[in-house]
């Protein structure tokens, strides 16, 4: 075989491969759109309003689906709650101390379009006594499916420590 006709062999087989190939499908070929932070922030924050808001509704059914399947709670002062059960069960005994007020306000956003960090600073009210308790919170949200859900979350509070007695 001449160089010439290898050379025509190798073309002819490129083409033919391409065509077995076929054509990309739109959807495949279609980029991913642009990350939007500050769309994801306004989303974030609509979604933080629901989170206080069923927390002193004692909405039990919408906290529990703002989480993810495997999500993991990390409360002041106790061990970490892993999956939907466990933060659920937590979430009834939370609710059960009486909250009167809870607000959260983010400090700090940013991530990417797969997981995204929210920060900030909150305010909750609780008990007969009416405890004000002021601190920090993260929230890092995972994309599943298209939606947002809580992948994992910690506060504590502000409050110092107590000191050891001697």
């Amino acid at each position: 075989m001449t160089s010439t006709s290898l050379l025509r062999f190798c073309a002819l087989a490129s083409i033919v491969v391409s065509a077995c190939n076929g054509p990309t499908p739109a959807s495949s070929r279609a980029e991913q759109a642009p990350f939007d932070l500050d769309a994801t922030r306004q989303f974030i924050a609509k979604q933080n309003a629901r989170f206080t808001q069923a927390h002193l509704a004692g909405d039990v059914a919408v906290i529990d689906s703002m989480f993810a399947p495997d999500a993991k709670s990390f409360p002041p002062g106790a061990d970490a709650v892993t999956g939907l059960q466990a933060i659920h069960d937590f979430t009834v005994e939370y609710i059960k101390a009486g909250l009167t007020e809870f607000r959260e306000e983010s400090t700090d956003f940013y991530g990417d379009n797969d997981l995204v960090v929210d920060a900030g600073i909150y305010v909750v009210t609780y008990g007969p006594e009416h405890v004000t308790e002021r601190g920090k919170y993260l929230n890092v949200w995972r994309k599943l499916n298209g939606t947002w859900k809580i992948q994992s979350n910690i506060w504590n509070s502000d409050a110092p420590l107590p000191t050891p007695q001697r």
